[in-house]
């Protein structure tokens, strides 16, 4: 259901108006923490309600959900690309890997030519929970987006790409 400008509640959430209250004297830039306070703030919640109305009840995280699709997209890779990928830890890729292992959505092989290398691959299990699990995630995010309308979502996500854009110069 899109709603009109008049109608959505774009105020400052209680995070942001008390943020802006306790820096207000350090001289900086309030748009930018509004920005990127909302992303992490709109990032969480999404997890979530992701992990509370899909992942629960197959004993996921949104982390094991996440590092599951991964292999489901671009197939089986070594663990320290994995955790790249997913954007973790390869520690706390060990953790979620071992969960997905112990549900029979994953598993680990040595590497052909190097012992100290692992791939994990999903299973076929793994797979299949993913194909049956995806359409559901889009319909959360179809209804998480719903307020916005179809050039507002182009706008958002083309804002976001630049972010990442900017983000992976950073490292260069």
């Amino acid at each position: 259901m899109i709603l009109d400008n008049m109608t959505r509640d774009t105020s400052p959430v209680r995070a942001e108006r008390d943020i802006r209250q306790r820096v207000k004297n350090l001289n900086l830039d309030l748009a930018s923490i509004d920005v990127v306070h909302n992303i992490f703030r709109a990032s969480t919640a999404m997890r979530n309600c992701y992990e509370q109305e899909l992942l629960v009840q197959h004993n996921l995280t949104f982390t094991g959900f996440t590092t599951l699709w991964v292999l489901w997209v671009w197939g089986s890779m070594e663990a320290y690309q994995l955790a790249e990928e997913v954007g973790i830890s390869k520690s706390t890729l060990t953790g979620a890997v071992k969960t997905l292992e112990r549900l029979n959505l994953a598993e680990r092989l040595p590497h052909a030519r190097d012992g100290r290398r692992i791939i994990v691959r999903a299973t076929r299990k793994g797979k299949s929970l993913v194909r049956a699990l995806y359409p559901r995630f889009n319909a959360l995010e179809k209804e998480i987006t719903s307020d916005l309308s179809k050039g507002e979502k182009a706008k958002l996500a083309k804002g976001l790409r630049i972010l990442l854009h900017t983000l992976e110069n950073r490292d260069k």
